[in-house]
């Protein structure tokens, strides 16, 4: 059966799904059905197995549904709560944990790594956390497929420091922007120097308790997580099939943590409400970086800012086996769309934008 046929076989029940969701939250029915019909179009076209979309507007949660199926060989269908990998959206909840310990003057912005990890080798020049956090270090992203295929399985973050900590840094930091998720993983090896807790305890008592993030942690492969989704690739000829092995533990902070579009949008609420930090310092973490020269980068400290008809979004995207995911804000306007599906290479922006559009009303 071909990824086309599975898609469309199941959207029905995922329809259902996003019918209930929209009844207890209100979403005007006309927008649900152009919401509906647009994600539905988009799964058949890309041959998506299932996916999860949450809405919030005016700081609330307005929609959220499930389409298609979670996983195929048990024909289990794709719901709001089910568990995805966030790949790289795991990079803002460790810069949200970064600046909290900043604003708690815990942490410095300008202050070398080493301060906070002692056992990260010195380098010819200061890696700072602001240079961390807007991918400005000089540190390395993977080297080839079996750093990003590894499954060895790691229990802290300071050992998969050495998968890097002793290669020499591409650049001077500060002079470009290089998309790094190694120096994220040092970041999050930081946030345990500078507050005194494990990465994930930190994480669960000042982000996901904050936040009401139910289903938010790491992505143990060891652990039964209830309703997590299987996650697929697609291969020559346009065949799904079961996406390759991987052990995320060696990437925590930059790569390693699963979670629901729902946590995701209650995320955003809270961040942009000020429950997780201050008004001032969110407004930091949205404003693009610049290098040493004077040259804008599109990342701020910890998100993805660009520009789309005249007006400022912020974000993050992720890519890994088995999934791509999109968190997208308009934050003035207290707007966030979170998508998650599980097969590799789908492309969620063209969903998102159209229905930033018809939820803000807006073109």
């Amino acid at each position: 059966m071909s990824g086309w046929r599975i898609s469309r076989r199941f959207l029905l029940c995922g329809l259902a799904v996003a019918a209930s969701a929209a009844a207890q939250r209100g979403l005007d029915r006309s927008q649900v059905q152009e919401l509906e019909r647009i994600l539905t179009t988009e799964m058949a076209r890309q041959s998506i197995p299932g996916l999860s979309v949450a809405v919030a507007a005016g700081g609330k949660l307005v929609w959220a549904a499930g389409f298609g199926l979670a996983d195929l060989e048990n024909h289990v269908p794709a719901k709001t709560t089910t568990v995805y990998r966030l790949a790289s959206i795991s990079k803002p909840f460790t810069a949200v944990a970064v600046m909290q310990l900043v604003e708690q003057g815990k942490m410095d912005l300008e202050a070398s790594v080493e301060k906070y990890v002692p056992s990260f080798p010195k380098k010819p020049w200061p890696v700072t956390i602001r240079h961390l956090l807007c991918h400005q270090s000089g540190i390395r992203h993977y080297r080839d497929g079996a750093e990003i295929h590894s499954t060895r399985h790691y229990t802290d973050l300071i050992e998969p420091l050495q998968i890097f900590q002793n290669d020499p840094l591409l650049f001077e930091p500060g002079t470009r922007f290089s998309y790094t998720t190694y120096g994220y993983n040092l970041l999050g090896a930081a946030v345990e120097g500078a507050s005194g807790m494990k990465f994930l305890d930190y994480l669960r008592r000042h982000i996901f308790e904050p936040a009401g993030l139910r289903r938010t942690r790491d992505d143990n492969v060891y652990d039964l997580i209830p309703d997590r989704a299987r996650g697929y690739r697609r291969v020559l000829g346009g065949k799904i099939e079961n996406c390759a092995l991987a052990d995320t533990s060696n990437k925590i902070p930059g790569g390693g943590l699963v979670g629901t579009v729902e946590d995701l949008v209650d995320f955003a609420i809270h961040l942009n409400g000020g429950t997780l930090l201050k008004p001032e310092t969110v407004r930091r973490m949205f404003t693009p970086q610049t290098t040493r020269d004077g040259k804008p980068t599109p990342y701020g400290l910890g998100w993805q800012i660009f520009e789309r008809g005249g007006r400022r979004w912020v974000g993050h995207g992720g890519a890994q086996q088995g999934v791509r995911t999109l968190l997208l804000m308009r934050p003035e306007r207290g707007f966030a769309v979170a998508l998650m599906a599980n097969l590799e290479g789908v492309n969620l922006e063209p969903a998102a934008g159209r229905i930033a559009a018809i939820v803000l009303g807006e073109e």
